[in-house]
């Protein structure tokens, strides 16, 4: 299974002695529960995409410090990527940001949330059970760092998962494409990190509530393996 890693951002360089760059941590994850998938990796970010949309069977597309809706051309160019593979029946997996661009690519309209920033530990509910989501679980808890979200879903979508904070936080739209707001590839300590450099953008409150919460336990492996489902499932 050749997996496309659509790069949207990268760790900061003084962070990546804690897991390096996303392009370790996702294969970190999925090839626990996908030791067969063969990652290829696309700096989008720097304009680096793949010629092809046949390239690869899945696009994994990954969170970034940009919004969706800034006037950037790689972002406008990955919004048409995404458009592609919609119609290609090839496989997307959007997180984080690769959610909003979904979001966004297929008609749906992302902005910042009232609530501000979602960080530390989130408990997803799930809103509709799915045969590749097995074994189910719900609520499952997952890590997210964002301000942006998916306020509106774009036509033909199906939500499947929401949290107290973000009504919109899991949904797929056809068989092929599925968006996940949570960051299921971050280690904890990547994520407290993150917040304490983050302090004075996200508020010091929510960043002390935020590390108090990664003593919950996460089900990043759940959602990891739901995912591989899907993927299976999208190529019958």
């Amino acid at each position: 299974m050749k997996v496309g890693l659509l790069e949207c951002d990268h760790v900061r360089e003084e962070l990546q002695h804690i897991a390096g760059d996303y392009r370790n941590m996702f294969p970190a994850l999925f090839l626990q529960v996908a030791p067969d998938w063969e990652f290829e990796f696309y700096d989008v970010c720097q304009g680096q995409f793949p010629e092809y949309v046949n390239e690869c069977d899945v696009y994994i597309c990954t969170g970034s410090k940009s919004s969706v809706y800034d006037d950037e051309s790689w972002i406008h160019e990955l919004k048409e990527f995404i458009r592609q593979i919609h119609s290609s029946g090839k496989v997307f997996i959007g997180v984080c940001f690769g959610h909003q661009s979904l979001g966004e690519a297929l008609g749906g309209k992302v902005q910042k949330s009232s609530v501000g920033w979602c960080v530390g530990v989130h408990s997803f509910d799930l809103i509709k059970q799915e045969e590749w989501m097995s074994p189910q679980i719900s609520p499952f808890n997952l890590l997210m760092m964002c301000q942006d979200q998916v306020l509106h879903l774009p036509p033909e979508s199906v939500l499947l998962a929401q949290t107290a904070d973000c009504p919109n936080a899991m949904f797929r739209v056809g068989n092929n494409m599925l968006g996940i707001q949570a960051h299921p590839e971050f280690p904890k300590d990547y994520d407290k990190a993150l917040m304490e450099i983050r302090v004075d953008r996200i508020g010091a409150e929510k960043v002390a509530a935020g590390v108090a919460s990664l003593k919950i336990q996460t089900d990043q492996l759940l959602v990891a393996e739901w995912i591989r489902k899907f993927v299976l499932n999208a190529m019958k």
